[in-house]
């Protein structure tokens, strides 16, 4: 047994499986040590193939999981909206999961699994990465029956096909977060279908971004020379009190003709009288005006009378029974070539927050969702009176996304993370809180030491972070002393990385405000917040050296260098708000902090080659730490600098060689070897793939993480993909564009839809909150630095440099950037695609470029004053009187010599 599992959950590339074409070392090629006392084992030579690597770097096509190669039945999209639950769109279009009932339950597929981790047999639980071993399959959690049909005529002929795996011959799903494309094709019949199918998506709109809904977008094209007929069929189960089904009620579905809207509901009796988690209401709508509903469907066989019959009188059934609602469109002719567009949503209510969230004053009066719409009715209502601007948007955001001089593969990687919002990982209740777990219904509190990492939602829906610092962090989780409760009402302490990193985040959401208003209203409460995070370097040397909890759940004593890079950093953009705040006294306190820091950090915690871990003068090594190992966070002060435009903090040469080291001594093309002989971590990266391990110890010290190590020491021999991104995004802001791409590559094949679900980066259970760093990578590939109150906004390319065009977001629009350069001109362009971008200042890219002397600006049709000069490789361009881009303007900066 123990044979046959190791081989089943640690040799999936012996099973043809592994995507990542690098060299890998093979499992027990490498000499087993034992577990007592494990040496260093990962190659520094890395032997990748240069072609390879080469070919990261490629634009690339979208990536598409196919039938015929069966990567259909992991594929999970979280495909409704924000904090309204997870609902999955699967590999062939269809919904499954469904948790959209408020289930307590630990991940999305609750479950422990055994493996063998190479000396003995381990009980995975969802926490600990059940399913990265063993992956939900789409078939087994179809909760509810749904689905589409197509009738097609064409002379004698007649064709009826369900829109699953099971009916064509050849089905593709194009994995292009937040809608995904699904194409149905067979020889044998006359069309082909094109799905598109998501949540309504709108960056920066989180309230649009909310609707508890997915769409469906289809497309039947007319394969032929003649003409013919063609009709849809929709269906929906009533899920109404799905999962605590009584006798003591009835399910019901009424036909809502004025919003071509189905509503499923369920009636109890009047002896019932309990709250149910799953008690609430669905819809199925059409977006369109000549249809026929049908309120219980019979829909097995699929036969002609599903698109001919209509029943529209309020339907029942028992508790206990199925009742299916059902709309099918009015034949429609297409001519030779040509396409029939239709569209439907689903939509659901279900307003009970968890039990695990009655700490929450906030989670009494129900959801966000809820406060706005009764029922899912309502939902439907809305959205198809806005449809047009609401899926036009979304749509337009893909597009916007996905057009760009970068890898297909690196844009979906670095983005899909923030699916995680539109997952049971989060809420948002009826006062506008927003609040998350780290991973699905594990480990509470919106923590800040995970929270800390996750670059994507600042960007994506700054209003959700900016109320998140300012309500939780700054209000409901601030101690009088200023220190930063890590969990809110789910603790009563701190954590010290928690801390810095909410500090920075607060740099960040004031750089993606309009104006001031944000961090002058929470200026004495963040001003709070950074004084407690300076008090704890107890000898004022600029490094933290208080003994705090962190984010691998233990208190390490000494002076840390990822710690206290992170407070140096944390103080640094502190230093910048107060110099905006006109708060001279305490820029120059934060200022003489990092300079004293800096200096140290250089002096003290560099041992040649990389950061590390300085014992307590007292402690000593006896409790755990990474000491005089390669850890993997060791520079993230400086990593998270180039996210919100700090600048250089420490000495630049000791920082590549940190990240030099944490390619050679962490990253490893089979992590297998490692992984059997440094055992306790969990299997977040397995047999045969590649990763970065989190803490190693290369000169193979005795007793390298303390005398007295603890279960927190098994930590550090995983692959965690959030620790991951963070690297790579360093390592892209400082140039080591091949190691990023390889690092954020390798984490993209592991999630291979062959393997196992692309959108569940898992770490402690699904949909990881950390994993959200990801976008942090985009940001450095793109170069990009914003400041909304100051009109300030920079594009510096890590590759790609001289034909450059990517997405940018900024505090109230946003749209495309395009530059082309040569030695003797530059062209820059900035199209607004939605809402309004103010800019008074740009820095962009003028790299090998020769002394300019003309420079040309214009919005429009209309010449603008400048002011410009070019130094150390970019261009400084200043608008006097400032500037608003609007929806369908461009901006264009054109020099030459």
């Amino acid at each position: 047994m123990k044979r046959r599992q190791f081989l089943r959950q640690s040799g999936l590339a012996a099973a043809g499986l592994l995507t990542l074409q690098l060299p890998g070392l093979g499992f027990g090629k490498q000499p087993y040590h034992g577990v007592m006392k494990p040496v260093h084992n990962i190659p520094g030579i890395k032997a990748i193939d240069p072609a390879w690597i080469k070919s990261l770097y490629e634009r690339g096509k979208p990536t598409t999981y196919h039938k015929e190669l069966n990567e259909l039945k992991y594929i999970g999209m979280p495909a409704g909206g924000l904090h309204t639950g997870t609902v999955y769109l699967g590999g062939d279009g269809r919904l499954w999961l469904w948790s959209i009932y408020n289930d307590e339950r630990e991940g999305i597929d609750p479950k422990t699994v055994l493996w063998y981790d190479g000396t003995q047999e381990r009980k995975i639980r969802s926490r600990d990465g059940a399913s990265y071993l063993e992956p939900a399959l789409a078939a087994n959690k179809r909760i509810l029956e749904q689905g589409f049909a197509i009738q097609i005529r064409q002379g004698n002929q007649t064709w009826i096909k369900e829109l699953k795996e099971e009916d064509w011959e050849q089905v593709s799903f194009e994995a292009s977060y937040p809608v995904a494309v699904i194409t149905f094709n067979d020889p044998a019949v006359p069309v082909e279908i094109k799905m598109q199918a998501g949540g309504i998506f709108i960056p920066l709109d989180a309230d649009n971004s909310a609707l508890p809904a997915t769409v469906f977008d289809i497309n039947i094209r007319n394969k032929t020379t003649q003409p013919l007929e063609a009709s849809i069929c929709g269906w929906f189960e009533n899920g109404a009190r799905k999962l605590t089904a009584s006798t003591d009620g009835r399910k019901h579905n009424t036909v809502l003709r004025h919003d071509s809207t189905i509503l499923s509901s369920f009636h109890p009796n009047n002896t019932d009288t309990a709250s149910y988690p799953d008690e609430g209401t669905t819809g199925l709508t059409y977006i369109g005006h000549d249809a026929l509903f049908h309120t219980n469907a019979a829909i097995w066989p699929v036969t002609n009378e599903l698109f001919t019959a209509e029943n529209d009188k309020t339907a029942d059934s028992a508790a206990d029974e199925k009742l299916v609602a059902a709309i099918s469109t009015a034949a429609a002719s297409i001519q030779a070539g040509k396409a029939l567009q239709e569209q439907f949503v689903l939509t659901w209510h279900f307003n009970h927050p968890l039990k695990s969230t009655s700490k929450l004053k906030d989670a009494a009066d129900g959801y966000y969702y809820g406060s706005r719409f009764k029922n899912a009715g309502e939902v439907a209502a809305y959205i198809r009176q806005h449809f047009r601007e609401l899926w036009g948007t979304t749509i337009q955001w893909r597009d916007t996304y996905y057009d760009s001089t970068l890898p297909y593969w690196f844009l979906e990687r670095t983005f899909l993370n923030i699916g995680t919002l539109a997952t049971a990982n989060t809420y948002r209740f009826k006062s506008g809180r927003f609040w998350g777990w780290e991973g699905v219904n594990t480990c509470a509190g919106t923590c800040t030491h995970v929270w800390q990492y996750a670059q994507s939602a600042g960007r994506i829906f700054p209003s959700l972070e900016r109320d998140t610092r300012q309500r939780t962090d700054l209000g409901i989780a601030m101690d009088p002393n200023g220190g930063i409760i890590f969990r809110a009402e789910y603790e009563n302490r701190p954590a010290i990385d928690g801390q810095a990193g909410t500090i920075l985040r607060i740099y960040r959401e004031h750089q993606m405000s309009a104006d001031n208003s944000f961090l002058s209203a929470n200026w004495p409460q963040v001003k709070k917040a950074v004084v407690f995070m300076l008090q704890q370097d107890k000898n004022n040397d600029g490094l933290t050296d208080t003994p705090m909890e962190n984010t691998l759940d233990a208190v390490w004593e000494g002076e840390i260098a990822w710690i206290a890079g992170l407070c140096i950093a944390a103080a640094k953009a502190a230093q910048l708000m107060a110099e905006e705040m006109k708060d001279k006294a305490f820029t120059a306190t934060c200022k003489t902090y990092v300079e004293k820091g800096c200096r140290n950090m250089s002096a003290y915690l560099f041992n040649g080659e990389y950061f590390i871990h300085r014992p307590d003068a007292v402690q000593g090594r006896k409790k755990l730490g990474s000491y005089n190992t390669c850890h993997i966070d060791q520079v993230l002060g400086q990593s998270w600098a180039w996210q919100v435009g700090l600048g250089r903090l420490w000495d630049k040469e000791q920082t590549l060689s940190a990240l030099r080291s944490l390619w050679k001594y962490n990253f490893a093309t089979d992590v297998g070897p490692y992984i059997s002989t440094h055992q306790g971590g969990r299997p977040y990266a397995l047999n045969g793939e590649a990763g970065m391990i989190m803490n190693t110890n290369p000169h193979n010290e005795d007793k390298p993480y303390g005398e007295d190590v603890t279960w927190q020491l098994g930590y550090f021999h995983e692959c965690m993909s959030g620790f991951e991104h963070q690297v790579a995004s360093h390592m892209m802001a400082e140039g080591m564009t091949d190691e990023a791409l390889i690092l954020t590559k390798a984490i993209h094949d592991r999630y291979h839809g062959a393997k196992r679900n692309p959108f569940n980066e898992i770490e402690c259970s699904d949909h990881y909150a950390r994993a959200m760093a990801s976008y942090g990578t985009f940001i450095t590939a793109c170069g990009f630095e914003y400041h909304g109150p100051k009109g300030e906004m920079k594009f510096r390319p890590a590759f790609n440099a001289y034909n450059f065009h990517a997405p940018f977001t900024a505090a109230e629009g946003w749209g495309t950037y395009t530059q082309q350069l040569s030695k003797e001109k530059t062209s820059h362009t900035i199209a607004v695609k939605y809402g309004k971008v103010k800019i008074n200042t740009l820095y962009l890219d003028a790299r090998e470029v020769s002394t300019l002397k003309k420079i040309k600006g214009s919005l429009g049709d209309r010449e603008l004053k400048v002011l410009w000069k070019q130094e150390q490789g970019q261009l400084v361009i200043h608008f006097p009187e400032g500037i608003h881009i609007l929806p369908d303007e461009v901006l264009k900066i054109e020099s030459g010599i």
